[in-house]
């Protein structure tokens, strides 16, 4: 389609906008993998050639030592690999399948840790982790959305509150954060109402959660395990974020000081670690579907039509520099879903299972909807390119995007209820 002025380019609607970022998004990851495997590799393969080394010389010097054979040597280390991925050690350890264990190990399946350092050998074990895991893996997730929510709730509030006592601070010292008069309500209606959570004062506010838990964490698994802390910032890390390499792994002795102790708070840092990264790692994927907006606006930015642009593009964009707005830097939603129209809920209020499994189903709408329109060739109507490009999301992005939208809402609008 040729534009006004001899500018030719192709209107590109939503659905072909989400196939470039989706596109774009896979190529930053291969890009990104790639950068990471060169990198892993130049730092550890040359320690994995020298290990290596050395245990092709240990075994040549125990053969020659003890007049055994090779074979028979390597043989007896694959019967000893066998043990091991048992659960037989060396040094005395806790049993691994006694019901302590047992528990250890269906935390790390529902998590989706999965440590590895305990496995199920029998074929009714691997059955039944199928079917269990399959449940546990759900209801887990749920629970993950759910702290999510009411941490977003929270931290919005938070957020909310501070920035109303920066506009009682500037309309006069005098005036009280907690309770403003009704002059004071009524001047600032216009400053409140279109302000927004900021995403990166949540992502800053949750990264801080991660690294006093981690660090908090790393210092009892430090003193327990006789770990470095370093390491046992790693363990956190690999730990927390559901990675579970299981070259370090806690809770394995047979006996520990304060063993009740430790392991209650191996538990509730764990569990909480885990919810916050879970969280930090919501609220990056939003920033990174930010500057993928950004560069596909920048991408599409020598075509310089008239009355043209992507204007759903333009929200919630990274822009840098002096060009960076408050509108910006927030996360809006411009609709309301169905469920949320009758019996609004006010600032900082926690959101009901009620109205969440309502959410989920009108989302759940939106999802099929949307899925029949791509099936059957129809797009999306041009009047959605208005709409939020993080609204009206499903699961933890969905969530976190209703939650801040809806506490967002200002205050001011219950004080004139009070009022009249």
């Amino acid at each position: 389609m040729a534009c006004r002025g001899g500018c030719c380019c192709n209107s590109i609607g939503p659905l072909n906008e989400d196939n470039a970022r989706f596109l774009m998004l896979a190529l930053l990851i291969i890009i990104y993998l790639l950068c990471g495997a060169a990198v892993f590799s130049a730092l550890e393969h040359p320690k994995e050639s020298l290990a290596k080394d050395r245990w092709a010389q240990r075994i040549e010097q125990f053969t020659q030592k003890y007049n055994l054979s090779q074979d028979d040597l390597k043989n007896f280390l694959r019967n000893y690999e066998e043990a091991n991925m048992a659960g037989i050690r060396v040094d005395s350890t806790r049993p691994r399948w006694d019901f302590t264990g047992a528990f250890y190990f269906v935390g790390t399946v529902v998590s989706t840790i999965g440590f590895g350092m305990t496995t199920p050998v029998t074929i009714a074990g691997k059955i039944f982790l199928i079917f269990y895991g399959l449940i546990g893996c759900a209801a887990t997730i749920l629970f993950f959305n759910l702290f999510l929510e009411r941490v977003i709730t929270v931290i919005a509030f938070v957020l909310k509150f501070c920035h109303e006592c920066r506009e009682q601070r500037k309309a006069g010292p005098t005036q009280s954060c907690r309770r403003p008069s009704i002059s004071s309500r009524e001047r600032h209606t216009d400053s409140l109402a279109g302000w927004k959570p900021s995403v990166y004062c949540v992502m800053l506010i949750l990264g801080v959660a991660a690294i006093l838990v981690s660090c908090c964490a790393s210092a009892m698994y430090s003193s327990a395990e006789g770990w470095g802390y370093l390491d046992s910032l790693y363990f956190c890390f690999v730990a927390f974020s559901t990675i579970g390499f299981g070259d370090m792994v806690s809770n394995q002795r047979e006996m520990y000081k304060a063993q009740a102790a430790y392991r209650v708070g191996n538990f509730l840092f764990i569990l909480t670690g885990v919810c916050c990264i879970y969280s930090l790692f919501n609220v990056i994927s939003i920033v990174i579907k930010q500057f993928l907006n950004w560069l596909l606006q920048r991408l599409e930015s020598p075509c310089h039509c008239p009355g043209r642009g992507n204007r759903h593009l333009r929200r919630n964009v990274v822009v840098p520099g002096s060009a960076r707005t408050r509108r910006d830097n927030s996360i809006e939603t411009d609709i309301v879903n169905d469920s949320e129209i009758d019996g609004r809920r006010m600032s900082g209020e926690m959101i009901s299972m009620k109205d969440f499994l309502a959410a989920n189903k009108v989302n759940l709408a939106i999802m099929q909807k949307q899925l029949s329109e791509m099936a059957n060739g129809h797009p999306r109507q041009s009047g959605s390119s208005s709409r939020n490009e993080f609204s009206g999301g499903v699961g933890a992005l969905g969530i976190m995007n209703n939650r801040l939208a809806e506490t967002s809402v200002d205050r001011s609008t219950k004080s004139t209820i009070q009022l009249h």
